[in-house]
């Protein structure tokens, strides 16, 4: 794998990367507390490309920059800032959750920027009960002492079918970090600060920027068990974008891991069309 790199945003935060491959640009962004190791599961799965990824500020091995950097419009400045940094005018967006709002939000402010966009269990209209459940946890460190501890306790995830031991304990090796004093999250507790003044804030109606995608190259990963994205609203989506390209994967709540056979199918498809 290609080593760990970092550049500088544009108030000196130094943000990490990885960029493999060469063809078609690839920018894939993760969820609100997570990282570029998101798409380490689909890397196998896909055709050979350009693959770029990034760890936001405050996340992984990215610069913890405060509470108040931690918002959408300054991740979307941050990824078109990568972009720059690595001479890449136009790129394919993958976006898993907060990146695939990050994603909508480049379509809008940056829509020369972006071939396409795929999201990844997300969209216009997110589920309150699904915003409820990750409040629960966000900035708060994971009970317990060891990985496997926890790859057992994420394995009675509600919604998920068929998930081997070894992706859960991944998934923890991922997401935590074992220290004498008990696991320690990947990214800053202050997103908790973040988060939760977007989450008590007023509603905010997200339908106009979806649809300022349209006619760019739009597809919707959907976990069938989904409590952040329910089958209603992207109902809702395709009725908007009957173009857009759809695969529901059973099995899955929020998130799919993108290695699911409906998820590979879907993202190749779209990717071959943009070629």
């Amino acid at each position: 794998m290609t080593d760990l790199q970092t550049f500088s945003a544009e108030d000196g935060a130094r943000l990490a990367f990885r960029d493999e491959g060469a063809g078609l640009p690839l920018l894939c962004l993760p969820g609100l507390t997570r990282t570029m190791a998101d798409f380490d599961y689909l890397r196998p799965h896909l055709p050979p490309l350009r693959l770029i990824r990034m760890d936001y500020r405050g996340r992984g091995d990215s610069a913890w920059t405060g509470a108040a950097t931690y918002t959408v419009p300054q991740e979307a400045r941050d990824a078109l800032a990568l972009l720059d940094h690595l001479g890449v005018r136009q790129a394919a967006v993958l976006g898993t959750s907060r990146g695939g709002l990050i994603g909508m939000m480049l379509g809008a402010v940056a829509r020369d920027r972006l071939l396409g966009l795929i999201l990844n269990d997300v969209g216009p209209e997110i589920a309150r009960d699904g915003l409820a459940r990750i409040f629960d946890y966000v900035g708060r460190n994971p009970a317990g002492r060891t990985h496997q501890g926890l790859a057992d306790r994420l394995a009675q995830s509600p919604g998920f079918d068929g998930v081997p031991p070894a992706r859960w304990l991944a998934e923890a090796q991922k997401h935590a970090i074992e220290t004498p004093e008990g696991l320690r999250l990947r990214y800053d507790p202050d997103l908790r600060t973040a988060f939760l003044s977007a989450f008590d804030g007023p509603p905010v109606d997200l339908w106009p920027l979806f649809d300022t995608l349209a006619g760019l190259p739009l597809a919707l990963i959907r976990g069938a068990n989904s409590d952040l994205l329910t089958a209603e609203t992207a109902a809702r989506m395709r009725a908007r974008r009957p173009d857009m390209g759809f695969a529901e994967v059973p099995g899955r709540a929020h998130i799919p891991f993108l290695d699911e056979p409906e998820s590979v199918a879907l993202i190749r498809d779209v990717l071959r069309g943009l070629q």
